[in-house]
Protein backbone atom coordinates (compact mmCIF):
# COMPACT_ATOMS: atom_id res chain seq x y z
CA UNK A 1 0.00 0.00 0.00
CA UNK A 2 2.72 2.49 0.96
CA UNK A 3 6.46 2.61 1.06
CA UNK A 4 8.17 1.16 4.12
CA UNK A 5 9.09 3.40 7.03
CA UNK A 6 12.06 2.93 9.33
CA UNK A 7 11.18 2.56 13.00
CA UNK A 8 13.48 4.80 15.11
CA UNK A 9 13.49 2.28 17.99
CA UNK A 10 14.77 -0.49 15.70
CA UNK A 11 16.91 1.05 12.98
CA UNK A 12 17.01 -2.16 10.93
CA UNK A 13 13.24 -2.78 11.01
CA UNK A 14 10.83 -1.39 8.43
CA UNK A 15 7.13 -0.75 8.88
CA UNK A 16 4.49 -1.50 6.26
CA UNK A 17 0.87 -0.42 6.13
CA UNK A 18 -0.85 -3.60 4.98
CA UNK A 19 -4.60 -3.37 5.66
CA UNK A 20 -7.39 -1.46 7.26
CA UNK A 21 -8.57 -2.99 10.53
CA UNK A 22 -12.05 -3.43 9.03
CA UNK A 23 -10.62 -5.63 6.23
CA UNK A 24 -9.71 -8.41 8.68
CA UNK A 25 -12.66 -9.31 10.91
CA UNK A 26 -12.08 -11.16 14.20
CA UNK A 27 -11.55 -14.85 13.53
CA UNK A 28 -10.31 -14.34 9.97
CA UNK A 29 -7.05 -13.98 8.08
CA UNK A 30 -5.80 -12.11 5.04
CA UNK A 31 -2.81 -12.54 2.77
CA UNK A 32 -0.68 -9.38 2.67
CA UNK A 33 2.63 -8.57 1.03
CA UNK A 34 5.27 -6.64 2.99
CA UNK A 35 8.86 -6.21 1.89
CA UNK A 36 8.24 -8.69 -0.93
CA UNK A 37 7.16 -11.39 1.56
CA UNK A 38 3.85 -13.23 1.66
CA UNK A 39 2.49 -12.82 5.19
CA UNK A 40 -0.67 -14.24 6.73
CA UNK A 41 -2.32 -11.56 8.85
CA UNK A 42 -4.72 -12.83 11.54
CA UNK A 43 -7.28 -11.09 13.76
CA UNK A 44 -7.61 -13.05 17.02
CA UNK A 45 -10.36 -11.47 19.12
CA UNK A 46 -9.37 -7.97 17.98
CA UNK A 47 -5.58 -8.44 18.31
CA UNK A 48 -3.51 -8.74 15.14
CA UNK A 49 -0.74 -11.26 14.49
CA UNK A 50 1.31 -11.99 11.40
CA UNK A 51 3.01 -15.21 10.33
CA UNK A 52 5.05 -16.05 7.27
CA UNK A 53 2.54 -17.50 4.81
CA UNK A 54 4.55 -20.67 4.40
CA UNK A 55 4.11 -23.83 6.45
CA UNK A 56 7.58 -25.19 7.28
CA UNK A 57 6.42 -28.72 6.46
CA UNK A 58 5.86 -28.33 2.69
CA UNK A 59 5.20 -24.59 2.21
CA UNK A 60 1.39 -24.68 2.40
CA UNK A 61 -0.33 -21.25 2.43
CA UNK A 62 -1.29 -20.58 6.06
CA UNK A 63 -3.51 -17.64 5.07
CA UNK A 64 -5.85 -20.27 3.57
CA UNK A 65 -5.74 -22.46 6.68
CA UNK A 66 -8.67 -23.09 8.98
CA UNK A 67 -8.60 -21.08 12.21
CA UNK A 68 -9.24 -23.49 15.07
CA UNK A 69 -8.91 -24.00 18.80
CA UNK A 70 -6.74 -26.38 20.78
CA UNK A 71 -8.21 -29.85 21.34
CA UNK A 72 -7.28 -31.26 24.73
CA UNK A 73 -8.10 -34.48 26.50
CA UNK A 74 -7.70 -35.93 29.97
CA UNK A 75 -8.46 -39.43 28.74
CA UNK A 76 -9.13 -41.27 25.48
CA UNK A 77 -12.50 -40.51 23.95
CA UNK A 78 -13.11 -37.30 25.91
CA UNK A 79 -12.11 -34.08 24.18
CA UNK A 80 -12.70 -30.41 24.71
CA UNK A 81 -11.90 -27.32 22.70
CA UNK A 82 -9.79 -24.68 24.45
CA UNK A 83 -8.50 -21.35 23.20
CA UNK A 84 -10.88 -21.14 20.21
CA UNK A 85 -9.58 -19.15 17.26
CA UNK A 86 -5.96 -19.09 18.47
CA UNK A 87 -4.51 -21.70 16.09
CA UNK A 88 -4.23 -22.08 12.32
CA UNK A 89 -4.27 -25.44 10.58
CA UNK A 90 -2.26 -25.71 7.35
CA UNK A 91 -4.68 -26.44 4.50
CA UNK A 92 -2.35 -28.98 2.90
CA UNK A 93 -1.50 -31.45 5.67
CA UNK A 94 -3.20 -30.17 8.81
CA UNK A 95 -0.15 -29.04 10.78
CA UNK A 96 -1.29 -26.60 13.47
CA UNK A 97 0.43 -23.45 14.67
CA UNK A 98 -0.35 -21.07 17.52
CA UNK A 99 -1.13 -17.80 15.77
CA UNK A 100 0.34 -15.56 18.49
CA UNK A 101 3.76 -17.25 18.60
CA UNK A 102 4.07 -19.44 15.50
CA UNK A 103 4.68 -22.44 17.75
CA UNK A 104 3.93 -25.78 16.15
CA UNK A 105 1.99 -28.34 18.11
CA UNK A 106 2.74 -31.03 15.53
CA UNK A 107 6.44 -31.09 16.45
CA UNK A 108 6.84 -28.35 19.12
CA UNK A 109 10.47 -29.15 19.91
CA UNK A 110 11.66 -28.72 16.32
CA UNK A 111 9.17 -26.64 14.36
CA UNK A 112 8.28 -22.96 14.65
CA UNK A 113 6.84 -20.46 12.23
CA UNK A 114 8.52 -17.13 11.87
CA UNK A 115 6.29 -14.49 13.39
CA UNK A 116 6.27 -10.73 12.82
CA UNK A 117 5.14 -7.90 15.06
CA UNK A 118 1.76 -6.49 14.03
CA UNK A 119 -0.02 -3.59 15.68
CA UNK A 120 -2.80 -1.10 15.08
CA UNK A 121 -1.92 2.57 14.73
CA UNK A 122 -3.95 5.62 13.73
CA UNK A 123 -3.72 6.32 10.02
CA UNK A 124 -2.62 9.90 10.70
CA UNK A 125 0.68 8.65 12.17
CA UNK A 126 1.75 6.65 9.11
CA UNK A 127 3.53 7.25 5.81
CA UNK A 128 4.97 10.71 6.48
CA UNK A 129 7.35 11.87 3.76
CA UNK A 130 9.95 14.62 3.59
CA UNK A 131 7.67 17.08 1.74
CA UNK A 132 4.84 19.17 3.14
CA UNK A 133 1.91 20.26 1.02
CA UNK A 134 -0.92 22.58 1.88
CA UNK A 135 -2.97 20.89 4.56
CA UNK A 136 -6.65 20.78 5.41
CA UNK A 137 -8.31 19.47 8.62
CA UNK A 138 -8.77 15.70 8.51
CA UNK A 139 -10.21 13.19 10.97
CA UNK A 140 -9.15 9.59 11.24
CA UNK A 141 -12.20 7.37 10.89
CA UNK A 142 -10.47 4.03 10.41
CA UNK A 143 -7.28 2.50 11.76
CA UNK A 144 -4.61 0.64 9.85
CA UNK A 145 -2.66 -2.52 10.58
CA UNK A 146 1.16 -2.17 10.49
CA UNK A 147 3.67 -5.04 10.15
CA UNK A 148 7.25 -4.62 11.27
CA UNK A 149 9.90 -6.68 9.52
Amino acid sequence: MTTPQTNPAKSTAKRYVVAKVAEVAPGTSKLVIAGGRRIALFNVQGAFYALADKCPHESGPLCQGKIVGLSTSDMPGQYRLERPGEFVKCPWHGWEFEIKTGQSYVDPANTRMRSFDAKVEPGSDLAKGPYVAETFPVTVEEEYVVIEI
